[in-house]
């Protein structure tokens, strides 16, 4: 049995949230809370959030036990980019690309 969640639209360049989801990706979920609680930044927080929920999923919707828990899947992956303007030299325009996340999260029970 597995339990998901997944939060679309997050703020947050998956460049950022990558290298966080590498850190707590097949361990137990006592440990990457405390891994993400401890690990500094906004991509962490976010993360926090949904793997909470998928945990939440897992002991109210699927009754599993809350310490047989592991994280099976995680993964941030790109969502869609919103295209802004800056006023540029000589008359002219930059583009700015203001990136966005689409964070997934799998817990599964240990036999």
């Amino acid at each position: 049995m597995e339990a998901k969640a997944v939060a679309k639209y997050v703020r947050m360049s998956p460049i950022k949230l990558k290298p966080i989801t590498d850190m707590v990706r097949g361990k137990d979920l006592q440990e990457a809370l405390n891994i993400l609680k401890f690990t500094p930044g906004k991509g962490s927080e976010l993360i926090e959030k949904v793997v909470m929920s998928a945990a939440a999923n897992a002991e109210n919707n699927h009754q599993m036990n809350p310490d047989n828990l592991y994280i099976a899947e995680v993964s941030a992956n790109q969502g869609p980019t919103m295209k802004r303007w800056r006023a540029g030299a000589r008359g002219g325009a930059s583009r700015i690309l203001k990136r966005s996340s689409h964070i997934s999260v799998t817990l599964m029970e240990r036999e």
